[in-house]
């Protein structure tokens, strides 16, 4: 999948730490693909849940992986500002079936005022308990929650207006390109 080129469509596959499928998105467009980074745009894309439920997203997210973080980010473009959901997951792969990693639980939302609430901590613990998450693990998620917060207070990478609007426009030149 090294070989995809911008404007082309690839899966997205989260899994759990157990090794199961928890979250599936079908048609993600790439906009920019490197050694170390995924920046890829969601709009009206399906997504399937494990237990089989299927919805689509309601408005464009670029969404954002990188190769060293544990994390990655949904930027959602919404009337009323940029909502973002930050995953505390694995680093990124990618294969011939899908860009995947794994989902460990915690999650920041923040919202377009800046405001932001760390979710799924006790989700986190239960699965930490029963998967067997170890010290070390524990350890590098806390540790990258620190960087990510960072990254929010200092409008770093995808928290920054600019790096919005240039990812947003670079999808809408796209998405005109492949309508004709």
């Amino acid at each position: 999948m090294s070989n995809l080129r911008e404007g082309e469509y690839v899966a997205i596959k989260s899994y759990k730490h157990d090794g199961s499928l928890h979250r599936t998105w079908r048609d993600t467009m790439l906009l920019k693909n490197t050694e170390n980074e995924f920046i890829g745009v969601n709009d009206h894309t399906l997504v399937t849940e494990d237990d089989g439920r299927r919805w689509v997203t309601r408005e464009p997210a670029i969404v954002y992986f990188h190769k060293h973080y544990w994390f990655n980010i949904i930027a959602m473009i919404r009337d009323n500002g940029v909502s973002y959901y930050c995953n505390l997951a694995s680093p990124y792969t990618l294969d011939n079936e899908a860009l995947k990693y794994i989902d460990y639980d915690l999650d920041v939302k923040v919202f377009p005022n800046g405001e932001r609430k760390l979710l799924d901590v006790d989700e986190y613990d239960a699965h930490g308990k029963n998967w067997h998450y170890s010290a070390e693990l524990d350890q590098i998620l806390k540790t990258n929650v620190k960087v990510l917060i960072d990254w929010i207070e200092n409008g770093k990478g995808p928290f920054s207006e600019a790096y919005i609007d240039l990812w947003y426009r670079r999808y809408q030149q796209l998405s005109q390109v492949s309508q004709h």
